[in-house]
């Protein structure tokens, strides 16, 4: 199954049309950390993240994962665990899972520059939560809703193909 994003603010999934927002300039092939823009291609899905203080272990058939407030997403392009999951510390540049804001509430990991990581070729690519479809830093925004719907009906080999 595939997830098609469509005019830079649908996402597209079986019959189901889902508005959302992208990184703050657009789209790019040759993505690059720091650079506000969402990655061109095709790719797989990871794991999902939640709150589980917040909101219920989401139904999919993805893989699924508790955040905790030591969880970190490495985002320095000189560090061994780049663009992976990490303890946070004071030692490692890291992006803050366990927010008060909602946005992670729940994260699906877009697969982008995780299997052979590429320093600075961009970090933390996910599809998470917006309130108000602001434009992001490079990931895929979805209501909490919508973000709910989609888990149920993608599985385990559905891809994202952003163009």
């Amino acid at each position: 199954m595939i997830i098609k994003l469509k005019n830079k603010d649908t996402l597209i999934c079986d019959d189901f049309q889902f508005k959302c927002s992208i990184g703050k300039n657009g789209l790019k092939k040759n993505k690059l950390e720091g650079d506000n823009c969402t990655p061109i291609g095709t790719f797989s899905l990871g794991p999902v993240y939640y709150r589980s203080d917040r909101v219920h272990k989401p139904d999919t058939k993805l893989k699924t994962l508790r955040l905790n407030k030591q969880m970190g997403w490495c985002d320095d392009p000189k560090n061994i665990n780049y663009n992976k999951v990490v303890k946070l510390n004071k030692k490692i540049k890291a992006e803050k899972l366990y927010r008060k804001e909602k946005i992670y509430d729940v994260i699906i990991v877009i697969n982008y520059n995780t299997k052979k990581v590429l320093k600075n070729k961009g970090s933390a690519i996910f599809i998470h939560v917006t309130n108000n479809y602001k434009p992001t830093k490079g990931c895929v925004s979805l209501s909490l809703n919508d973000i709910e719907i989609l888990l149920k009906i993608i599985k385990k080999n559905s891809k994202i193909k952003i163009s």
